[in-house]
């Protein structure tokens, strides 16, 4: 499965990339999402609680920063598992400076298995596209707190 999208942050690139190398920012935005403590440098462990259709349950993982090219780019590996199955990622986050906001572009893929994957791949996508969905928008409100 493949995301990619845009999304335009009214913050300057330094502020968002400040917010988005925050655990405790990153914590409060990801939907159910229950623990993200540090693990090493820019590496977390991760407990994270969400379904797709009937199947929910709990996933226990990673999740790294990597090839950091502040407040430019990065990469970003996950990995998950539990019970309804896995989740392994990978992806890349680039900002732009587009006057007094930055555009976000983002660009992954995600392989998942288990009994997860038996609900079917457009259900995954939608899921995958509405937790993304719910993450900005929950990003996008932290930022406006922080200015």
């Amino acid at each position: 499965m493949k995301l990619s999208g845009s999304v335009t942050l009214d913050a300057p690139p330094e502020k968002v990339w400040a917010a988005i190398n925050d655990p405790i920012i990153l914590a409060k935005c990801l939907p159910g999402c229950e623990r993200l403590d540090p693990d090493g440098a820019d590496r977390f462990k991760v407990a994270v609680n969400f379904g797709i259709a009937a199947i929910s349950g709990k996933y226990a993982g990673s999740l790294e920063l990597a090839e950091k090219k502040p407040p430019h780019s990065m990469r970003l590996k996950m990995d998950g598992k539990g019970i309804p199955g896995f989740v392994n990622g990978k992806g890349r986050v680039e900002l732009h400076a587009k006057g007094k906001h930055t555009q976000l572009h983002y660009e992954g893929e995600a392989q998942v298995g288990g009994l997860i994957a038996a609900v079917g791949q457009r259900m995954i996508e939608a899921a995958a596209r509405k937790i993304v969905a719910q993450f900005f928008g929950a990003f996008s409100a932290e930022l406006a707190k922080q200015t």
